[in-house]
């Protein structure tokens, strides 16, 4: 126990912004991307001038001050990318509403010229050569990459520590972790650090994260965004995409990074389901309006630790129906047999690791280290990862009837809530995002098992803010609907946020 608790309280406020980087008509403080880009054509402010703004935040408040330790390392050439991009604007106009915008990604992803650590001190040094193809889509659009973030160790957890950088703290309570494994981006672009930020979910890596920073992502229909250039945890289950302080935001950059990849032949699935521009497309007012959602029991109230989360997701519900929604009551069949499994339902996930890393390893000349066994026998790995990097290690070559089993309970669990949802009429299921409070630095995380609903079964979740609890920790709904409605679950979260708008920016608790 500490010996003496110190609480600081730092507003994130137009007072906190560097009065050199301000104009009397314009803050980046919770702007949009839409009021950073009207801001840069108005010649208010400039992508020079938001890469300066935003490095200097970091400084004070990542490295500094609060010190919530989410950004791994900053991008050197963040800042020349950004006049390039200033003068083309000059000369040509903008290519898009990403434009200038700074764009912080999670260190899982190549970034050419940069390292790609995966969390892990072994891979400090490991420069990627090329751009992951989301990156690439993203620079392509006219974004700055202004630096990579801290993600729990191989995206092997949802707490946010590791071997490279130590613990990233949850930007609305620092005794708190921010969930993970893309913690780092969630505490960053809660505390403004960026724009948006990448991230990857294989079981809930974006979406936790996201409920417990009040803010909005999408873990898509499984194949609509492409896994090249992505560190793999397990390649059944892999998918990047953003987190962002609006469903807005959100919108523009799966915009700009989904759809098919020749890279990836399991995007193959996504070449006729994704139309240019159908997310931002589908941010309507009026989207919940006679739309039927399923409130799975079995995920709601499970003991009575939930309570601060489901009372929360009671009054969301209440607001959604006053908004036009209808809710039924469902329960899923089977639901522990077909969730939880072998090795509480990560069975396929333990086992994809040890052979998807070593197969990646292969592929990449320059690695440091060339595979999983080498990595656990350094013993560099945090001691709440190291158990797990065994695990898999020990069934990387398994590939018995009981994996075989595991991934057919997928098919399984896809087609029972294919058949709930059609037997109720039902637009998308509903259920908290998260159902504990994340939990104090150094303690253990418990599990929701939440996050299988949808990457088991590859079907699109949406989480999005819902309110706080009354001291201050945000709270969140996930919403899980038929394949390729990835765009219709933004249209109704859009609609929620609109009418409520929860979203807030965080206050900081520090202890010394």
């Amino acid at each position: 126990m500490r010996s003496r608790l110190i609480a600081l309280i730092l507003v994130l406020s137009i007072a906190s912004i560097p009065e050199s980087l301000a104009t009397p008509s314009f803050t980046p403080m919770e702007s949009s991307i839409e009021d950073l880009q009207a801001a840069m054509q108005s010649g208010a402010t400039s992508s020079v001038a938001l890469v300066d703004w935003y490095t200097q935040r970091i400084t004070e408040l990542d490295q500094n001050g609060p010190k919530l330790n989410s950004i791994a390392q900053l991008n050197a050439k963040a800042r020349a990318d950004a006049e390039l991009l200033d003068q083309e604007r000059l000369d040509q106009g903008p290519r898009g509403p990403l434009h200038g915008i700074p764009i912080l990604v999670k260190d899982n992803f190549h970034v050419e010229g940069l390292a790609t650590t995966g969390g892990s001190a072994l891979f400090k040094d490991f420069l990627a050569s090329e751009d992951a193809t989301l990156v690439k889509r993203l620079r392509d659009a006219g974004a700055v990459i202004l630096g990579k973030t801290n993600m729990h160790e191989f995206a092997y957890g949802i707490t946010t520590v590791g071997s490279g950088f130590g613990e990233t703290r949850n930007a609305y309570d620092p005794l708190r972790n921010p969930g993970g494994s893309s913690g780092g981006t969630a505490a960053a672009i809660a505390a403004n650090f960026a724009a948006v930020g990448l991230g990857s979910d294989t079981c809930g890596s974006i979406r936790i994260p996201s409920a417990y920073q009040a803010l909005a992502g999408l873990r898509g229909t499984q194949g609509s965004a492409s896994r090249s250039g992505i560190m793999p945890l397990s390649s059944t289950q892999d998918i990047g995409g953003p987190l962002a302080r609006s469903v807005g935001d959100l919108a523009i950059v799966l915009d700009a990074v989904t759809g098919y990849d020749s890279l990836d032949p399991q995007t193959a699935s996504a070449y006729d389901k994704l139309s240019p521009g159908a997310f931002s497309a589908s941010l309507k007012r009026g989207a919940l309006q006679g739309q039927r959602f399923g409130l799975v029991s079995e995920l709601i109230r499970v003991d009575p630790y939930d309570s601060d989360m489901a009372d929360r997701f009671d009054e969301a519900v209440s607001d959604m129906r006053r908004l036009g929604a209808q809710f039924v009551d469902v329960s899923l069949p089977d639901f522990d047999q077909l969730i939880y499994g072998v090795d509480g339902g990560f069975h396929v996930l333990m086992r994809d690791f040890g052979h998807d890393l070593n197969a990646w390893l292969e592929e990449q000349p320059t690695s440091p280290i060339p595979n999983l066994t080498a990595i656990i026998e350094s013993q560099s790995a945090h001691p709440e990862v190291q158990p797990l990097l065994i695990a898999s290690a020990a069934m990387a070559s398994n590939t018995s009837s009981t994996y075989l089993e595991e991934l057919a309970k997928r098919d399984q669990l896809r087609t029972m809530i294919l058949n709930v949802m059609a037997a109720n009429h039902l637009d998308a299921l509903i259920y908290p995002a998260v159902r504990k409070r994340p939990a104090r630095l150094g303690e253990s995380q418990p599990e929701d098992n939440v996050c299988q609903l949808s990457a088991n079964s590859g079907l699109p979740a949406m989480v999005f803010p819902s309110g706080f609890t009354e001291d201050g920790l945000p709270t969140s709904i996930e919403l899980l609907g038929r394949p390729w409605d990835d765009a219709k679950l933004l249209g109704f979260a859009f609609d929620y946020e609109q009418a409520t708008h929860h979203r807030r920016p965080p206050r900081y608790l520090l202890a010394e």
